[in-house]
């Protein structure tokens, strides 16, 4: 080989080197919003969304009437119905959900629309909890604006208490209390934030008329189909199954929502500093769950996605996560046997910015 020849191979030799030396140095470092590919998996179809409102709604209703015939024979045949129902009303809630950010259908009006019915179905005005859920976007990660489902306390907080306040809100927030708590989130809050805020104005939840009439109107449909159910059937029996799955349900939902965002080395920052681009990254997690799971949660495991994007439909997010999944390399991945491990964490460190177990006294 010429010497020519011989620095050429060299140049490129050294010119491989230094973009290897890029590309590992660009893979290290946090990958921003931009390189992300999320637009095309923003396109929201009609047919598909009625596919999946049908496929919930009808064999919830079969369900309850499948439920009411065993029933009749003996009650301790509706354990299986129970636990179906609530992974129906589960799904029902989620594709709500999927309404409140307007990307289940096409059309905002449908989406208003199913959103309302998805809401009665557990009871849940649906508009004022998608207001609220829409904060949670804007400030996850941001633990000195928002402090989780469960209003935790920072660490300095926790230790200004007194003795019997200390055990007190440790008690609150054991695991097992997401299904009184839960009972209490989807079957009494609503009713009891609207008459409050009848009472007492300055205590109001809501922040505009539209969302007043949606909360009116929601709890008077809830209260109407109770009422009506209950004349039917018996109001013993339907408050019974209805209170069973409502619990169940929102202590599902309680869980999904620990291990989507409450786990060790979550990112949990201060506002001065935060980052929505980290908060979606590392204050949300990759939650694997079995296929069926998945489906009655609508995909909401892919949590990363949903939260760098809440733009996209649920019947999108696992193609969008394939397609970005070499920017989501070191996301958080958590399964539904992480849930009690994740429990622990239950104070938010301000100085070290992390979430933090309650420190065992001296």
């Amino acid at each position: 080989m010429s010497n020519l020849g011989r620095e050429e191979a060299l140049r490129h030799l050294f010119c491989c080197r230094d973009e290897f030396e890029l590309s590992e140095r660009r893979s290290m470092e946090s990958p921003s919003y931009q390189d992300f590919c999320l637009k095309p998996f923003t396109s929201r179809s009609n047919r598909k969304a009625f596919g999946q409102i049908s496929q919930t709604l009808i064999p919830y209703l079969l369900l309850w009437w499948a439920m009411l015939q065993a029933a009749e024979i003996s009650f301790w045949l509706t354990p299986p119905f129970l636990i179906t129902l609530s992974l129906f009303s589960l799904r029902s809630f989620s594709l709500m959900h999927d309404c409140g950010h307007g990307s289940l259908f096409e059309n905002q009006t449908l989406n208003r629309i199913f959103g309302f019915l998805l809401g009665v179905v557990n009871a849940v005005p649906q508009l004022s909890w998608s207001v609220d859920h829409a904060y949670h976007h804007k400030t996850n990660g941001d633990w000195q604006r928002y402090r989780g489902v469960a209003d935790f306390l920072s660490l300095e907080e926790f230790q200004n208490l007194s003795l019997k306040e200390k055990k007190i809100y440790a008690m609150v927030h054991h695991p097992l209390m997401a299904v009184p708590g839960g009972f209490y989130y989807l079957a009494i809050k609503p009713r009891l934030d609207l008459l409050i805020g009848i009472i007492s104005p300055k205590n109001r939840t809501w922040g505009s008329r539209e969302e007043f009439a949606d909360l009116c109107l929601s709890n008077f449909f809830s209260l109407t189909a109770v009422i009506c159910f209950g004349w039917c059937l018996g109001f013993g029996l339907f408050l019974s199954l209805y209170s069973i799955i409502i619990c169940m349900t929102a202590s599902s939902l309680i869980y999904v929502f620990y291990v989507q965002h409450i786990f060790e080395n979550s990112y949990a920052n201060p506002s001065h500093g935060w980052s929505p681009m980290r908060g979606a990254l590392e204050g949300s997690s990759l939650l694997v769950l079995p296929p069926l799971l998945q489906w009655f949660t609508a995909n909401i495991g892919f949590h990363n996605i949903h939260h760098l994007c809440e733009k996209i439909p649920n019947y999108n997010l696992e193609a969008c996560h394939r397609r970005n999944e070499n920017l989501l390399k070191n996301v958080p991945v958590l399964r539904l046997t992480d849930i009690f491990s994740c429990s622990k964490y239950l104070l938010w460190d301000s100085d070290n910015a992390t979430l933090v177990a309650i420190p065992s006294p001296n």
